[in-house]
């Protein structure tokens, strides 16, 4: 299932990129999760978005599916956590998590598998 009208091979795209996207992926499946769990004030749906996003948050759901990811998937991930970024961060190393999961899930966005995104996904709430 396509969901751009954009053709690109997310293998030949460099980890960070794929983050980059992934990254807005992630962030969507987040708000819709909050925003069809409650109808709260706007103010109320950010602060549970900002949470739930947080590289660490983001670190605790890789840990969960990381016995769940084949091959290919777990390749992508290492890819992204070992990328090099230009800033330095205070949990580093919850922060490279965070970026292998967004490439994970960039990666798996153009390669037109939402199903899969939203059952690892999904992973968290078990």
């Amino acid at each position: 299932m396509r969901l751009t009208e954009y053709e690109c091979d997310p293998k030949q795209l460099s980890p960070l990129t794929l983050a980059f996207i992934g990254d807005g992926v992630y962030d969507l499946f987040v708000r819709e999760e909050i925003v069809c769990s409650a109808n709260q004030p706007v103010k109320a749906l950010n602060a549970l978005k900002v949470e739930r996003v947080r590289c660490e948050a983001q670190a605790a759901l890789f840990q969960t599916i990381e016995p769940f990811l084949t091959e290919e998937e777990g390749d992508v991930f290492r890819r992204g956590r070992n990328a090099h970024t230009a800033h330095a961060h205070k949990r580093t190393q919850e922060y490279h998590y965070a970026t292998g999961l967004e490439a994970l899930f960039g990666y798996l966005y153009l390669s037109g598998r939402i199903d899969r995104i939203r059952e690892l996904f999904s992973m968290r709430n078990a």
